[in-house]
């Protein structure tokens, strides 16, 4: 009796990939954004041009692609906005506390460190760090040497630290 040979299972289709990259892309475009009804224009806007434009992509990485198109957006949103300022109907920004988190206050402070950051350096440590993404994956979406990526990753890294411990609380020990 033969034994079976071993079936490539079947490609994705290009919808089914979409679908399976909207976690990622939400939290990529919430990162750019710093906004969550922002991070959710970004975001369909992102998946109405991956699917109108579906044509173009050539199948070498489908994931480089679409954050790509999230990332060009993103940058065309901000220039015209230099270029033509508004003020929307929600100055405040409110972020969602997620789920079991151990300190609040500590989530807080991270997340307001984060927002000092360049939106550049963000992005960068944002793919890198949460997304897992190679550097050379990240300097391909980004279209950036991957020494840039490098250097702003190692920058932010340690611009976050110092925001961190800077901004940390000495507890105080009563005298014995």
């Amino acid at each position: 009796m033969k034994a079976r040979e071993a079936q490539a299972p079947a490609p994705l289709s290009f919808e089914a990939q979409i679908l399976a990259l909207l976690p990622q892309l939400r939290r990529y475009s919430r990162s750019l954004t710093r906004s969550d009804t922002e991070s959710e224009d970004l975001l369909q806007d992102c998946i109405e041009k991956a699917l109108v434009n579906r044509t173009q992509w050539r199948g070498s990485n489908f994931k480089s692609w679409v954050y790509r198109i999230m990332t060009n957006l993103h940058l065309n949103a901000r220039r015209l906005n230099a270029r033509r300022p508004s003020v929307g109907i929600e100055d405040a920004e409110g972020l969602a506390a997620s789920p079991g988190v151990d300190d609040p206050l500590e989530r807080n402070r991270l997340v307001q460190a984060l927002e000092t950051l360049p939106k550049e350096a963000r992005a960068i440590l944002m793919l890198v760090v949460v997304e897992g993404y190679a550097y050379q994956e990240v300097a391909n979406m980004l279209e950036i040497p991957v020494g840039t990526v490098m250097s702003r990753l190692s920058r932010a890294r340690q611009a976050l630290r110092e925001k961190m411990r800077e901004e940390n609380v000495i507890q105080l020990r009563r005298p014995r």
